[in-house]
């Protein structure tokens, strides 16, 4: 037995209930959002405070590492290690109690920051610290690192919010600290709190000096708070040591009000070092927020989600997004309108708009997985990430880290919390060349004595983690870091809890991720064309942000429907990526293409491609799980779900010639055809059409109108052989808008459900083979649309990875959805008033064209929509899988069901995607219908 299968055995043994030691798991916890890869040992998610001081006793006994782990959103390796990981995220998720009147929370460690603020919110309150993941962030983690975020010139940073919290020493001594020190309730007469105090006092002149100088001065331990004038507050000096020290269970947190109004004041500037430079003089104005960003992070952006995605900005090359707030409308606006003209800026916009500032604010939100490409279009990293210096020294800080830049030949993304004079910026240091580790430990130190110059801290507010912890000693001088390794001693003198951070730290470019792996560009599939050709980089595009594990379906986000569904790290975007990044290095997952811990990471990925658009660093792990298909059967018998519902286009031509008779056929063997099918017999064989499409529109072309702008309509096989009504009504359709649909000579197929279940050889020759045949068309200008949104995706996104964008492009740029199409020709829609629609936007619709074009036809038809974000759950093949039906109705029950039940009876279900309207079919039910019905019908 390991030592892994003896530390699980023990932990479980002792009553711990949910401990996971399998390499699925390993893999998935090897790293956070930071560079580092340290697989752990095990994997401990306690469901209470009482199992948390049992798996620290175990941990105590065997001498084994325990680090404890919110979201995983740190940025510089501080939640990962060795030994036990220990996961709040997962049980310890209650809010214990909201007290309106002390305008206090009490939460376990794992409360997600968002979540705390749903809860808080009926009460008029919430909490102020507001960091970019605050999505996906827990309480216990934001205390650890002492997180910060967009407000903290207003609320202040976490460790202006705490009031107390319950830790666990590494000796199992349960303490409960308070802030301001209570000395009825704090334990005064604690062992721990006396040598504690007695380090203190040892060095007071090293304190006052040393730390505390200015508001972002996160790095280190914060001893200050244990000066005597400052009441020896351990509780706030706890904040920010990043679970060196000891283990936070719970805490009661301090809540704010929600101003009444809010006004956000766009500011241009030249440059960043100039918008730097102005930040000192707009402090005075008494700002909740005061954040810089760069044309740099606006021009991707605009890249990857088009120029919509980007609101209208002030002339200049750099800006200040500046928040006021007031009691009234009048109060905020007369603060908005001075801060303006006195910002020496080159054009300004006071947005009070709520929803264009949202869209505003999310740029900077995203910032950190934006900027994950730098403006080389080079994978870009943290690691010197989030440096701060006192504000009136920001713009020549900014000049000289541009400079350092230059000299190393690196470039990056910059943008931050300018009104406290933290940096955020990932820089293209070249971690994957072999000289990579030397140059980034050579430019991390030189950033250091940079930091230095401008008494500025290492960090300013993710923690130091792996990433800084070496360095202290550029910013602290011996006497401080003395004093850091004295406190650790008191707390933890076995060096059981997180070690490597902080004190005795680990060197920085040790445990590197990238390194670890090396590149993959042969005998690929696809082309990975934003990656060099590499496979590697590709699936090293996750800076593990975590976003994908958020619930980003209220915005109308896809991304992750499946961990929503199972709330499991393995199968989150993050943890299939870590696991394909440990398959790249072969340590923890070492048998390539085949390990069984990638297929089990990927078994549960939809394909829904929801990533590719909604995670800021463009993963596209239905790519990449089709290339493990790929190169895991190739040559091979493959599951026999690949061949009927993979081989699905050929089977229905089959079906085609005599559908009657199939459909009888499966109706009374359906649930033995569907197990032999490898499909689960819950689900329902669709009844193929009596007559296809292309029959129809063959036998009809004589009745339809011969002028009109040639259109060539793209016909899928889920619209020809199962649902040609479809295409009965987008004929319709274009011809109203004074078009001439005409087909192909041939049917033709996209490759879809070849792409799907990994036969990429095939889908290249069928997709190559119908590219050839519309490039004609496309060439003379004739546009091309699709009715299957999957289909049209495939076009727009996936040929020019299999094919080569010179062969796609023709045709890619010349693909249409019809609500694209119509706004193009400036079609102008029957009138839809008083019509209610549910729309469900198929996944790929909105990942690879977006559904704004929709959105905005059925706006000036009238119709009041309610447009459903998240996944419905087939997804193609997935859900008709066996394996598969449980979190396929899981995922459908997210969004989709719950409003298709709340939809009165008149209300349409709008659903353009084949696989939503079997979903509902199958589940609701109810019948779904697509935008080409939806305008036919009102066209009589």
């Amino acid at each position: 037995m390991s030592v892994a299968e003896k530390l699980a055995t023990e932990l479980r043994r002792r009553g711990i209930s949910d401990v996971l030691g399998d390499s699925t798991t390993i893999a998935a916890y090897s790293s956070d959002a930071g560079l580092y890869r340290v697989p752990p040992l095990v994997v401990v998610r306690p469901r209470h405070r009482d199992e948390v001081a049992t798996a620290l006793e175990v941990c105590r006994e065997l001498g084994v590492p325990m680090t404890s782990r919110g979201g995983g959103t740190s940025l510089c390796g501080n939640a990962v290690g060795t030994g036990v990981i220990v996961d709040f995220s997962r049980h310890m998720t209650k809010v214990l109690e909201i007290d309106p009147e002390s305008a206090t929370a009490t939460v376990e460690a794992g409360v997600v920051q968002s979540e705390l603020q749903k809860v808080a919110k009926p009460h008029g309150l919430l909490f102020g610290p507001d960091p970019s993941s605050f999505t996906r962030c827990t309480i216990g983690g934001m205390i650890g690192n002492n997180a910060c975020g967009t407000r903290t010139l207003g609320y202040g940073k976490t460790v202006d919010n705490v009031v107390s919290m319950r830790v666990l020493t590494a000796h199992g001594e349960e303490m409960v600290l308070h802030s301001p020190v209570a000395s009825s309730t704090q334990t005064a007469d604690s062992g721990t709190l006396a040598r504690l105090n007695k380090v203190a006092h040892s060095d007071l002149s090293t304190i006052r000096t040393e730390f505390g100088r200015f508001g972002r001065q996160v790095s280190g331990y914060a001893l200050e708070h244990l000066l005597p004038e400052k009441k020896f507050d351990v509780a706030r000096m706890m904040v920010g040591t990043e679970g060196t020290l000891t283990v936070v269970t719970e805490a009661t947190v301090q809540l704010a009000t929600e101003p009444k109004v809010k006004i956000l004041v766009v500011l241009g500037y030249p440059d960043i070092g100039t918008a730097g430079d102005a930040t000192p003089s707009l402090l005075r104005f008494d700002l909740t927020a005061c954040e810089g960003i760069d044309k740099r992070i606006v021009d991707v952006v605009r890249e990857r989600r088009g120029m919509h995605a980007v609101p209208p900005l002030p002339n200049g090359a750099a800006w200040l997004f500046v928040e006021v707030v007031g009691q009234s409308r009048e109060e905020a606006r007369a603060k908005a309108e001075e801060l303006a003209d006195n910002s020496g800026a080159v054009d300004t916009l006071i947005e009070e708009n709520p929803l264009t500032a949202a869209a505003l604010w999310r740029i900077r939100a995203d910032g950190a997985g934006l900027s994950a490409r730098s403006p080389a279009g080079k994978p870009a990293h943290a690691g010197w990430e989030d440096a701060a210096v006192p504000p009136q020294m920001l713009g020549s800080y900014l000049r000289d880290l541009d400079d350092l830049m230059a000299e190393y030949g690196c470039t990056g993304i910059p943008y931050g919390h300018f009104g406290d004079g933290c940096m955020h910026i990932r820089i293209d240091l070249p971690l994957d060349k072999p000289d990579g580790q030397k140059v980034y430990r050579n430019f991390v130190i030189a950033g250091a004595q940079l930091i230095k110059q401008y008494g500025g801290s290492l960090s300013g507010e993710h923690g130091d983690g792996r990433a800084r912890s070496e360095l202290l000693p550029y910013m602290y001088s011996p006497a401080a870091i003395s004093l850091f390794q004295q406190v650790k001693r008191v707390f933890d003198p076995d060096n059981l809890l997180n070690p490597g951070v902080m004190v005795n730290p680990a060197a920085v470019d040790a445990d590197l991720r990238i390194p670890a792996a090396p590149p993959l560009r042969k005998n690929l599939m696809f082309g990975y064309h934003g990656d060099g050709g590499d496979f590697t980089q590709a699936v090293h595009r996750c800076t593990g942000v975590g976003k994908c594990r958020a619930d980003n379906s209220g915005a109308g986000g896809v991304m992750c429907p499946s961990y929503l569904a199972t709330r499991e790290e393995k199968d989150s975007t993050r943890g299939r990526a870590r696991v394909l990044q440990e398959m790249l290095n072969g340590t923890a997952v070492n048998k390539g293409w085949a390990s069984p811990e990638v297929h089990e990471a990927l078994d549960l990925c939809l394909s829904c491609k929801g990533c590719a658009s909604d995670c800021p660093t463009g993963v596209d792990m239905a790519m990449y799980k089709a290339e493990v298909l790929h190169q895991t059967y190739k040559n091979k018998v493959r599951p026999p779900s690949h061949y009927s519902l993979g081989w699905l286009p050929r089977w229905s031509k089959l079906a085609a010639i005599s559908p009657k008779l199939v459909n009888t056929t499966t109706k009374i063997g359906g649930s033995l055809a569907l197990k032999a099918a490898g499909a689960d017999p819950r689900r329902n064989i669709p009844p193929f059409a009596p007559v296809t499409f292309r029959s129809w529109f063959t036998r009809t072309q004589n009745d339809r109108r011969d002028s009109g702008d040639p259109v060539v309509l793209f016909v899928d096989s889920f619209t020809n052989y199962f649902t040609p009504e479809v295409g009965v009504a987008t004929v319709k359709v274009l011809e109203a808008a004074g078009l001439r649909p005409q087909l192909t000579d041939r049917q033709q197929c996209c490759g879809l459900t070849w792409i799907s279940t990994g036969q990429l050889d095939a889908a290249s020759r069928i997709l190559g083979r119908t590219v050839r045949e519309l490039t004609p068309f496309t060439g003379q200008g004739v546009p091309v649309v699709g009715m299957e949104p999957s289909c049209t995706g495939v076009f727009r996104s996936d040929a020019g990875e299999l094919l080569g964008e010179s062969a796609a492009r023709p045709v890619a740029e010349n693909f249409f959805t019809l609500a694209e199409l119509l706004a193009d020709r400036g079609w102008v829609p029957p009138s839809l008033e008083g019509t209610k629609v549910v729309a469900q936007p198929h996944c790929h619709h909105h990942a690879v064209m977006g559904w704004s074009a929709d959105a905005a036809l059925l706006a000036n038809a009238g119709a009041t929509v309610e447009r459903l974000g998240g996944c419905c759950g087939l997804a193609g093949n997935f859900g008709v899988e066996q394996g598969h039906y449980e979190v396929s109705v899981k995922v459908a029950e997210h969004q989709l069901l719950p409003a298709v039940r709340a939809a009165s009876e008149d209300t349409v279900i709008l659903a353009d995607g084949f696989s939503c309207r079997t979903q509902l079919h199958d589940l609701a039910p109810r019948d779904g219908h697509h935008l080409a019905e939806l305008l036919a019908a009102v066209l009589d």
